[in-house]
């Protein structure tokens, strides 16, 4: 999908379309990590902190477990 910019005051606006953002299961209130890789623009939904934490607490705990298994697959 090719975007352009629309004018919103002194900035600039990216408009994103209810599909999409029904796809991401993000509204008008979410919050929106914008992050760049010096070419591209990443714009992601910020991560709850409490839900991340239990990611991070999973991802520990199943490298513990399987992380020479997971090498060797790699």
């Amino acid at each position: 999908m090719i975007k352009k910019l629309t004018k919103h005051g002194n900035s600039y606006a990216l408009v994103i379309e209810r599909p999409i953002m029904d796809l991401l299961q993000i509204n008008e209130k979410s919050a929106l990590y914008v992050t760049t890789d010096g070419k591209n623009l990443i714009i992601s939904p910020a991560r709850d902190k409490k839900n991340e934490a239990r990611f991070e607490s999973a991802l520990t705990e199943v490298n513990k477990k399987y992380g020479n298994a997971l090498k060797r697959l790699s």
